[in-house]
C-alpha cells in the first residue's frame, strides 16, 4: 500500500492540513479543529487480504471508524 499526502483546507478556519492517504482524521494546527476525510470506499471494504496488508493494528483503527 502506497500512502499519499493530501493537502486539505480546514473547514473552520480554512488553514492548509496535511493528510496521509492512510489517515481518517487530523487535527488542524492552527485552530485544533478535527477534520475527518470524506467517506470513500477503501480496501478494507472489498480485500479480502487487507488486515494482513495494513496490519493489524491500523486494519482495527479503520475498521473502528467505517
Amino acid at each position: 500500500m502506497q500512502v499519499r499526502l493530501e493537502l486539505l483546507k480546514c473547514p473552520n478556519c480554512s488553514a492548509e492540513i496535511e493528510m496521509f492517504s492512510s489517515e481518517i482524521k487530523v487535527k488542524c494546527s492552527q485552530c485544533g479543529q478535527m477534520v475527518y476525510r470524506d467517506s470513500v470506499p477503501t480496501c478494507i471494504e472489498w480485500c479480502a487480504a487487507a488486515r494482513e496488508c495494513l496490519g493489524e493494528e491500523k486494519w482495527r483503527q479503520i475498521k473502528r471508524n467505517t
